[in-house]
């Protein structure tokens, strides 16, 4: 998919995305920001991930394979516009912030991965990037 489009849709089917991460973006305006195949990445302070649109926030010096992943996660925008919400951004939020969920993955030694939009979000990262993602890591 070219820049152009790949911008273009994130601009009018993902607008709602769009918007909010441009505030985020905004708000770490002076963090180190750079582009990775049409997406514009902050490396911020936070120990925290994540994709919003065509924006992704990543932990200062994280591995090129997470900044994959979270690319995948800007294809899902592409192709679910606003149903990325609903379908992805709140079953992958739940997944990492429920301390209930966390337990379980820990103790059972689960990927972060195994959940459905996470898995699609590596093979979309791989397909679109022609790079390695995360896997089936098993985190913290």
């Amino acid at each position: 998919m070219s820049v152009f489009l790949y911008t273009f849709i994130h601009w009018t089917w993902g607008i709602l995305q769009n918007l909010a991460a441009s505030l985020l973006f905004l708000r770490h305006i002076r963090c180190r920001h750079y582009r990775f195949h049409g997406a514009v990445v902050t490396e911020w302070d936070k120990n925290r991930y994540m994709a919003l649109g065509m924006f992704i926030f990543v932990k200062k010096g994280c591995p090129e394979k997470l900044v994959v992943h979270e690319y995948g996660h800007t294809m899902q925008s592409v192709f679910l516009g606003p149903l990325f919400t609903p379908v992805i951004g709140l079953p992958s939020t739940l997944w990492a912030r429920v301390p209930a969920l966390h337990t379980y993955r820990h103790d059972r030694q689960i990927s972060y991965y195994s959940l459905f939009c996470e898995r699609w979000a590596n093979r979309l990262g791989e397909k679109y990037t022609g790079r390695p993602s995360m896997g089936q890591a098993v985190i913290d």
